[in-house]
């Protein structure tokens, strides 16, 4: 789950020389017909190809979501829809992350093997909009716009989600695909784009809470994977501004994820600055924060151009069970600082930025 830590920072194009890892930056089918995996590695957009017929599925290792977190430094609200072969859900959480309140928790859940079918791709124009039991919802991606609505009942009122974000012209992502050592048709192909400034209201009967743009923001978390039965993994991200020497305003973000299958051919790991991805390597914490959730944690990457110490505050934590598998993540909230080097050298420094990284036992 380690990885050896270097504390010297390596300037990017000797670093990208002597790692392995395969950067794919023209269009690339993601399976065999017989479901082997043919791709390895990671791209700043989704280039890979991915054909959900080719996937040679058990009874719950195809999973596909889209997984929208959106927040500032006061409130989280989770919007995501998930397929897991058999069925899946669409839901709304909305949470107070200074004091841990639980607002809304509501899930709608389905039956099917081939029901609600999300698009192929994460990150070009598509619009998935569809009702499932009494939740309508309609996510809408532009070329420079998203658009998420969903109206839902929970606990005799109604819910009702309005949310748009930017996504600024040329905005990179960080799109991986993991294979697992065990067997060559099983892999993790996520695309996550962030740095996505997010503004709009979510209403439940008389209560309202409205985001900003100017504080708030939405990572997306999309996935089509098809997994082993259990597996952890580690996700980390942030969107600020930061104001340069010359009082320039720049949009940055990180992405970290770890611990998912075999990364000899790619890490998930990069900052993103003014929408264009500056890749980093492997990181990890120092010390395995497991049942000490709230204790410091510190990261520094392989290279190291990522340091960064967290100062936990709230320990987010959900357990989906399904009874066919079950979710158990500990999502920690806190406070950041640290630093962040460009591909140029360029060094970014964060305060006081607010998110979260988490540990996930995963098993279905």
């Amino acid at each position: 789950m380690g990885v050896e830590l270097k504390r010297t920072y390596v300037p990017f194009n000797e670093w990208k020389e002597k790692s392995k890892q395969t950067e794919y930056t023209e269009s690339t089918p993601l399976l065999a017909d017989d479901g082997t995996l043919l791709a390895k590695g990671w791209a700043r957009r989704n280039v890979f190809e991915y054909d959900r017929n080719k996937v040679k599925t058990g009874l719950t290792s195809r999973k596909e979501w889209d997984f929208y977190n959106i927040q500032n430094d006061e409130m989280q609200l989770l919007i995501s829809f998930a397929n897991i072969h058999i069925g899946g859900y669409v839901g709304v959480r909305l949470v107070n992350i200074r004091t841990g309140e639980v607002i809304i928790d509501s899930n709608e859940y389905f039956l099917g093997t081939n029901k609600y079918v999300p698009p192929a791709k994460g990150d070009v124009p598509n619009r998935f909009n569809d009702k499932i039991g009494k939740t309508l919802f309609d996510f809408n991606t532009m070329e420079n716009e998203r658009t998420l609505w969903i109206r839902k009942p929970y606990k005799g009122k109604i819910v009702e989600c309005d949310i748009s974000m930017d996504i600024m012209p040329g905005l990179e992502n960080i799109t991986t695909v993991f294979p697992f050592d065990e067997d060559k048709t099983r892999y993790f192909m996520t695309t996550k784009q962030f740095c996505m400034p997010c503004g709009g209201t979510i209403k439940w009967g008389d209560y309202k809470y409205e985001f900003s743009k100017e504080n708030a923001f939405c990572a997306l978390d999309w996935g089509r994977v098809n997994t082993i039965h259990k597996m952890v993994w580690y996700w980390g991200n942030g969107s600020t501004y930061v104001t340069d020497a010359d009082g320039k305003k720049h949009l940055v973000g990180f992405e970290i994820t770890w611990a998912i299958g075999n990364e000899s051919h790619a890490t998930e790991t990069c900052i993103i600055y003014d929408g264009k991805v500056h890749k980093f390597g492997a990181v990890d914490v120092e010390k395995f924060p497991k049942d000490r959730y709230l204790e410091e944690w510190k990261f520094v990457s392989e290279d190291g151009r990522f340091n960064m110490t967290m100062k936990p505050t709230f320990d987010n934590h959900s357990d989906i069970d399904l009874k066919i598998g079950r979710m158990n993540c500990h999502q920690i909230f806190g406070w950041w600082n640290g630093d962040m080097t460009l591909d140029d050298g360029t060094k970014i420094e964060i305060k006081d930025l607010y998110t979260f990284c988490e540990y996930v036992e995963n098993r279905w």
